[in-house]
């Protein structure tokens, strides 16, 4: 069988030098799963509270960071930016500041809906691509042990939201709508149909 086109993440990305503005180990983990090897170069652009609806708040946070790191890389290179926010009646629940905080924000999460939103963007030859991701999690109902018991294992330091999906948050999450990849940081199928869209 002969394709004029390999739709294959490896194989589109095979002889392009993909650069990953995050710090993200999650990021990586998920790009690295797909047979692609980025070289990681973190985005120093600070995220920005500009007062936008979290798709658009997520959108540009993603174009700051891969337009931070491209400007320092050679225009043949793709690079990829991402951020991702949770959402929880209309308000962003960030990273929590310290063990109290994050406390709060999962006796807030208990018991409800609520979504998380990832913005994409790559650059490629100066072009800039752009898309976007919405999940739907429910929490399950959490006791106060429960959530101390949570924030002993230290998963929710540095995730928005203070838990993370694919390590021992897994357990607290009773249904999911959309893109799991998307509640870890990465949608790959978003990214997936933004590669085919620059280089297929």
């Amino acid at each position: 069988m002969c394709l004029t086109v390999i739709y294959m993440l490896h194989n589109l990305l095979e002889n392009i030098k993909v650069v990953l503005a995050s710090a993200s180990p999650r990021r990586l983990e998920l790009i690295k799963m797909m047979g692609v090897t980025p070289l990681v170069v973190p985005s120093l652009a600070p995220e920005q509270d500009n007062g936008k609806t979290p798709r658009l708040k997520a959108l540009q946070n993603a174009q700051s960071k891969a337009t931070s790191v491209a400007q320092n890389m050679d225009e043949d290179c793709l690079v990829v930016g991402a951020d991702t926010l949770v959402v929880l009646d209309n308000m962003v629940l960030g990273k929590p500041k310290d063990n109290q905080q994050a406390a709060e924000y999962l006796r807030m999460l208990s018991g409800k809906d609520h979504l998380v939103y990832t913005g994409l963007c790559a650059i490629h030859h100066q072009r800039i691509y752009k898309t976007w991701e919405k999940s739907n999690v429910r929490f399950a109902p959490l006791s106060d042990d429960e959530i101390q018991s949570y924030l002993l294992t230290n998963e929710h330091i540095d995730k928005a939201g203070a838990y993370g999906i694919q390590g021992y948050g897994a357990q607290f999450i009773s249904n999911i709508r959309g893109c799991y990849f998307n509640v870890m940081g990465f949608p790959i199928h978003k990214f997936y149909r933004l590669c085919l869209q620059i280089l297929a």
